[in-house]
Order: C-alpha cells, then sequence, then structure tokens
C-alpha cells in the first residue's frame, strides 16, 4: 500500500471522520472506506443513549448493561426528579459529542447543570472492580466486515488502562480528582503518578490467547474468565444490533451497485467498565480509535491489530481494471438504451440469463468473501454469527416504525428544550434588569379584559413596566369595550366621523399636490409617447395632454396653475358640502 491523492484512483479510503453520503455515492465499486454511513448511532454519546434506551423499553431484561443516561437539556427534568427520589446518587456530566476526556466532570448536585447545555449525564458506578486499588476500564477491538448479512469480530488482545490515584467513592471533596475517578489515558497521561511497565503499570495488555497480567489477576481471585468475556461478546452484538436497521438501510441506499465486494468496514473502540459483582458495563463506543503508539505496549498490540484487519479485508480480491472496463460498457449500453429495447424481446432469454448470472456471481463472492476471513482470522475471534445465535433473532425485529417513532419524539424533546431554552433567557434577563435598574418589584399576571381597573397608582406603575416587557415577547391587541360580543370580519364597522373628515381632507390634499405639479400630465404624455395610450384613453384623458402642451408652451402659466388649485378647492368643498348633507340625512 502507499499513500495516494484522493484525485487517483485509490483503493481505500482511510478517515477520522464520519463518511457523508456525498463521499459514499462518489465511491468505485472496487472501493473502500473505513467507515458505515449510519455509524454515528451508536459512536456519537447522545445517539447512543437514545438507542439503548429504546431497545431497553423493547427488551428492559436485556439491555440493563449501560449506566442510567439522559440526554440534556431534553431529558433534563426527568433527571432532576430521579436526583430527588435517589440524593445519595453521584452522576458523570459528559460533552455530547467530546473524546479523550475533555469536558467531564462528576457532580452530586444536578441543579448546578445550566438545563440549556448539551450534555450527557449518567449515574456513576460508585463501586468498580479495583486491581490493586485503581479503577480501570478495558478497550476491547471491534472489527465489522459486513452489515448485511452482519459480521463481527472481536480482537483478543486489547488494554486496560487504569486510572493513576487510589480509588475512594466520591465525595464532596473529591469529585474534581480527574486522575481518581476518570480512566482515560489522554487524562491519566499528564499525572506525576503515570507509570509506564507491562506489568504493573497505567496501561496493560489484556491478551486472552496467553497469560496476561489482568487474566492473572481474575484467576488468582477464582474468576470465571470465560463466562466474563461471554457477557462482553454479548453487550457488544447487542449495542450494534441496537444500530443495524439504520446500518443496513444506508448501506443498501448508498451502496447499491458493490457487488465484487464491501465497500465499507469498521474497527470500533468498545470502553467497558466492571463494578464491584464483575457485571460488565458499557461507557461508550470509538468509531475512530487512537492508533498512536505512545509506549512498546501500544505499538505491540495496535500494529498487530491493524495488520490483521488487513489481511481479512482481502484488498487484493478485486480486478481494479477489469471493474473500470465493466463500468464504462454499462454507461454505454445506459446510451444505447433505446436502441438496445427494440431488440430486448428477441433477446429476452438471454437478458434473464445474463441476470441469472450476474445474482450467481454475486452470492458466490460473498461465499468467497467469508471463507476468506475465516481463513486468515488471524487474532480475531468471530462472535457473530456463531453458534447459538438464535438468541439474537428477537433484536432484529425492531421494525422501522420503532426507529422512527423514536426519532419524532427526539424532535418533540429538541422542541421542548428550544422553549425551555427561551424561557430559561426570559427569567435572566429579567434578572439582570433588576441588577441594573437597583429595584424589585413583583411582576403581576397580565389581566385579561381590559375593563379590570387598578385601585393603586403605585401598583398600576409598577404593572406597566411589567405590561411593557413582556409587551415585547407577546404583542396585544386591546379588546372593544363590548367583550361579549363575538366580532365578525363580515360586518361594516361604525364609521367615525372625525377619521371621515380625515381621510377627505386628506384625498384632497392629494389631488391638489398632484394637479399642482402637473404629475397627470407627464404621466399621460410618457404613455402617449410609449404608444400605450387606447383611442378611448385619449378621448377620456386627452385634456391632460393639452394641458400638458400649454405647459411646454409657458403659455399662461399662472392662469393655469390658478384655475387647477381653484379647482381642486372647488371639487373639495362641494364634494365636504355633500358628505355633511349625507350625515345630517342619516342622523
Amino acid at each position: 500500500m502507499k499513500e495516494v491523492t484522493e484525485d487517483s484512483s485509490w483503493n481505500l479510503y482511510w478517515t477520522d471522520l464520519s463518511i457523508s453520503i456525498e463521499r459514499a455515492k462518489d465511491m468505485k465499486r472496487y472501493q473502500k472506506v473505513n467507515h458505515f454511513p449510519g455509524m454515528t448511532e451508536i459512536c456519537r454519546k447522545d445517539l447512543l443513549a437514545r438507542n439503548l434506551n429504546r431497545m431497553l423499553k423493547l427488551f428492559p431484561k436485556d439491555y440493563n448493561f449501560f449506566p442510567k443516561t439522559w440526554c440534556f437539556p431534553a431529558d433534563h427534568g426527568d433527571a432532576i426528579a430521579y436526583s430527588k427520589i435517589r440524593r445519595a446518587k453521584t452522576y458523570i456530566i459528559k460533552p455530547d459529542t467530546g473524546c479523550q476526556g475533555r469536558g467531564i466532570y462528576l457532580t452530586k448536585n444536578l441543579k448546578d447543570i445550566k438545563p440549556s447545555e448539551r450534555m450527557i449525564c449518567q449515574v456513576y458506578i460508585s463501586k468498580p472492580y479495583l486491581i490493586d486499588g485503581y479503577k480501570f476500564d478495558l478497550r476491547i477491538y471491534t472489527l465489522i466486515t459486513s452489515c448485511d448479512p452482519l459480521r463481527i469480530y472481536v480482537y483478543n488482545d486489547g488494554l486496560a488502562r487504569f486510572a493513576t490515584s487510589r480509588y475512594k467513592e466520591p465525595t464532596g471533596h473529591n469529585t474534581s480528582n480527574v486522575f481518581m475517578h476518570l480512566t482515560n489515558y489522554a487524562v491519566n497521561k499528564h499525572s506525576r503518578m503515570y507509570i509506564v511497565d507491562e506489568e504493573i503499570g497505567s496501561k496493560r495488555s489484556i491478551i486472552i490467547s496467553k497469560i496476561s497480567t489482568l487474566l492473572k489477576w481474575l484467576r488468582v481471585n477464582n474468576i470465571n474468565v470465560d463466562e466474563l468475556w461471554n457477557k462482553i461478546d454479548e453487550i457488544i452484538i447487542k449495542t450494534i444490533l441496537a444500530a443495524q436497521p439504520v446500518l443496513k438501510h444506508s448501506y443498501r441506499t448508498c451502496f447499491s451497485t458493490h457487488d465484487r465486494t464491501n465497500a465499507c468496514f469498521e474497527l470500533l473502540g468498545f470502553d467497558i467498565l466492571l463494578d464491584w459483582k464483575l457485571r460488565p458495563y458499557l461507557l461508550e463506543v470509538n468509531h475512530s480509535p487512537s492508533f498512536h503508539t505512545d509506549a512498546q505496549i501500544d505499538k505491540d498490540v495496535k500494529e498487530s491489530l491493524l495488520n490483521d484487519t488487513f489481511e481479512m479485508l482481502n484488498l487484493q480480491q478485486c480486478d481494479k481494471k477489469k471493474i473500470i472496463e465493466e463500468d464504462r460498457r454499462r454507461v454505454r449500453d445506459r446510451l444505447l438504451q433505446g436502441v438496445i429495447l427494440k431488440d430486448f424481446s428477441s433477446n429476452n432469454d438471454n437478458t434473464m440469463i445474463g441476470l441469472l448470472k450476474s445474482e450467481k456471481n454475486e452470492q458466490d463472492y460473498i461465499e468467497r468473501q467469508f471463507k476468506w476471513e475465516d481463513d486468515h482470522v488471524g487474532n480475531f475471534r468471530r462472535i457473530y454469527p456463531s453458534i447459538g445465535d438464535d438468541k439474537y433473532q428477537q433484536f432484529f425485529k425492531q421494525n422501522g416504525t420503532t426507529v422512527f417513532q423514536e426519532t419524532a419524539a427526539s424532535r418533540a424533546r429538541e422542541e421542548a428544550s428550544k422553549v425551555h431554552k427561551e424561557e430559561n433567557e426570559i427569567k435572566i434577563k429579567e434578572q439582570e434588569n433588576k441588577r441594573t435598574n437597583g429595584k424589585s418589584y413583583e411582576q403581576k399576571p397580565i389581566p385579561e379584559s381590559p375593563n379590570v381597573r387598578q385601585k393603586n397608582n403605585n401598583n398600576k406603575r409598577l404593572e406597566n413596566k411589567s405590561f411593557t416587557y413582556f409587551k415585547n415577547i407577546i404583542p396585544q391587541r386591546p379588546l372593544p369595550k363590548n367583550s361579549n360580543k363575538v366580532l365578525s370580519s363580515f360586518e361594516p364597522e361604525i364609521i367615525s366621523e372625525s377619521e371621515e373628515r380625515e381621510r377627505i381632507t386628506a384625498l384632497a390634499q392629494r389631488d391638489f399636490l398632484l394637479r399642482s405639479y402637473g404629475i397627470l400630465e407627464q404621466i399621460y404624455m410618457a404613455m402617449k409617447q410609449n404608444g400605450t395610450l387606447r383611442d378611448k384613453d385619449v378621448k377620456k384623458y386627452g385634456v391632460y395632454g393639452r394641458l400638458a402642451l400649454k405647459n411646454e408652451k409657458n403659455l399662461f402659466p399662472q392662469k393655469v396653475h390658478r384655475s387647477a388649485c381653484q379647482e381642486a378647492m372647488l371639487n373639495h368643498h362641494n364634494h365636504h358640502n355633500c358628505h355633511e348633507r349625507r350625515l345630517n340625512h342619516c342622523s
């Protein structure tokens, strides 16, 4: 393998970011990428929590392998209610899309958390299993070579990551000690107590095929290691099955033409924590686990992991030149589709034979690939499909409606969180206004009826302040005095005499301005020059043309101006007298 640019005809695209739909659709049939579209369903902390909570409602006895989790701000109220009942619990707060331990902290009081923040809240496992008095977790590497049909492999080697301070149950004084409560390598490598040693160090191997220090400890303490690994394997399978409908649908949509090779594979890092009863809990799933080799133990584990992964992928199975030639022939056949359709009836049998051959070739490819994986498994072990996997068939029955119903519910939670956030912002602004003004006053509810009168002028002044504050948020429309009567837009309202006078005066003033500045004459002449006037328009509005000619020749300008003014005032006077007579008649 050699590194090339994106413009070249590459075989493998390796990225630490999630694959976009555009990238997936532009891929050729011989190309692979190291992520499945839709894998964020279990690799993002918030989506993992929602999917596992959804599966917990469907299968409560099978999906109880993760700590109780809430997504803030949508589930903030549920978490607060839970904390009031169980006051002794400690909670760990994480960013919804964070990594490497950034932004993680412990708290015993959820009221200290801002309700508008996007965070993940989990019940902290306060009694973990300890080795030499230190808390640790397990990094389990999992390879998915196909999502339809699903094939999952687990690497027999991994890393046990230890905290660097001796563990004590969280209290109000030690919750800020990240070297005691967090096992992330990115956090503990900055501790002065970090030890680099394969036997007693802060990072140790968990080789299953050999006797590692971790397995020695477990067997010395009479712990059934095989049963423990079976439980961890079940957690990995059930977690992936929670996202399998989305993975399958996304893959079929994006890679409908990949018939010679699997377009995607995924190398995941599962973080597992053991409690004091040796019950495994899933903490999170990493879609781009670190492959840095800061120590010799990293180099030993991760280099062999990547070598075995590339061996299983079988990148040389595709004949790139042959596939490129087939794609060109397909394009040529589509362009000549009209010519081919004429002879379709005569070649119908040949077409059906060709389709059957292509289906058989695809099935043969799948069988060959699966046989290749079994023969080149290396240090991996296949956990699905395997003997006794019938117990997982019930989890495939989570139909698409369940997923989409949960999606609709998540949208509703998002809307509720937005409303909650806006209410909190209003309260914060209100408190700031109180501090800046130096006056504290009590806001009273806005009266629904305008007939309610204030008895005290001081209270009225305070009500006006609060009313103007809320007026900017919810505009109020005053109701008529007779509020019992239902208003209808189809009934004419009573004409106010003063408003009618103002309207007539304004109309007369507008008419006076139009005539005095000769605007009508200019419009008439412009339309006449453009040829947009009809014969009946010339007969009806010809007077404006004659007035315009008089203005151009400067004949009696004062007389024209005076006659126009007099005519406007006369029309206004007659109109006003007529309106007064009409009002008297009505009364």
